[in-house]
């Protein structure tokens, strides 16, 4: 009715029931949880199931590799050690049997005028080790101060000591097919490995260079009769499997000269009087090692009896 106060209750009421400024609620959606793995999550990612499967396999070589190289590494290791000690007990041998020959610094002279040789060998000594044994070598200013040994074979003393064990270095032995004790036949040849711990024939070895060859005037070849002062002559290489390297005997003194003038054409350091020498020698004594220049190559140095070089220089005056 016009005039009359309005009640609270009536005032105008909007439509859907609610009072003038009240908002209604937003609906709340669902929360959807989802997998790491869930292929749409992943394609959104960018990684696909073959890619996933390509990532692995790659992880998977890398840990082969790697455990691979681990033990190669642990391979090497135990070979390099090995060698070591294998250098070792050669060392242990070699110094063993340098302590039956004793060395003198002094140079004295035999009954006959000529040198007496540096070294005292205590042949029964060593026979009792060995009764291989058939001489001593002895280069000066050098590691080489060893026994000489002969056996059955060229084979043996390669890798076997004269106590019986195996070694990486062997003995220094002569060829099986030489009249020993040494220096009867034409050519009388060692054996010695070259290590490269510088022991056995490495001093030899370096003789192919012509200042080193220059320097080494003298090396004693004793046996226990007798004692040999020898000059080096010339060092030549050759092959493993060249067989005439190790001729011993020869029919004539002329056909040992033959042979040596064909080894001279073929030197890498000599003496310059060498065709002269070799045109009055009877006798030489070839020692043999590897090079390693070409393979498995042998460098071979040839000495010759002091008292032969210096008559044939004579008689070509």
């Amino acid at each position: 009715m016009p005039g009359k106060h309005m009640r609270r209750d009536d005032a105008p009421r909007r439509e859907g029931g609610l009072g003038q400024g009240v908002h209604a609620p937003l609906p709340i959606e669902p929360v959807i949880e989802r997998n790491p793995a869930d292929p749409e999550r992943r394609a959104r990612k960018g990684e696909t199931t073959g890619e996933r499967g390509s990532r692995r396999r790659r992880l998977l070589v890398s840990n082969v590799l790697l455990a691979v190289g681990i033990v190669l590494l642990l391979v090497a290791a135990g070979l390099w050690g090995y060698s070591r000690w294998q250098y070792h007990e050669q060392d242990v041998v070699n110094d063993r049997l340098a302590s039956f020959a004793n060395v003198s610094d002094a140079t004295s002279a035999s009954d006959d005028g000529s040198a007496k040789a540096p070294v005292d060998v205590d042949w029964a000594g060593l026979k009792a080790v060995n009764k291989d044994v058939v001489g001593w070598v002895y280069v000066p200013d050098t590691v080489v101060n060893y026994p000489v040994y002969q056996g059955t074979d060229n084979d043996y003393y390669l890798h076997h000591t004269a106590e019986g064990q195996y070694t990486l270095g062997g003995q220094v032995f002569m060829d099986y097919e030489n009249t020993a004790p040494g220096l009867i036949d034409g050519q009388t040849m060692l054996y010695g490995h070259h290590l490269k711990s510088g022991q056995m024939f490495y001093s030899l070895f370096l003789l192919k260079d012509q200042e080193v060859f220059d320097a080494t005037p003298t090396i004693w070849y004793l046996t226990e009769q007798q004692s040999y002062e020898l000059e080096p002559l010339f060092v030549y290489y050759t092959q493993p499997d060249d067989g005439t390297a190790r001729t011993t005997k020869f029919d004539s003194d002329e056909e040992l000269r033959s042979y040596l003038n064909e080894r001279l054409a073929k030197a890498v350091a000599s003496r310059p009087d060498a065709a002269r020498i070799i045109s009055g020698l009877k006798h030489v004594m070839t020692m043999s090692t590897c090079n390693y220049y070409d393979g498995y190559g042998r460098s071979l140095l040839v000495c010759v009896p002091k008292a032969e070089a210096a008559a044939a220089l004579a008689a070509t005056e």
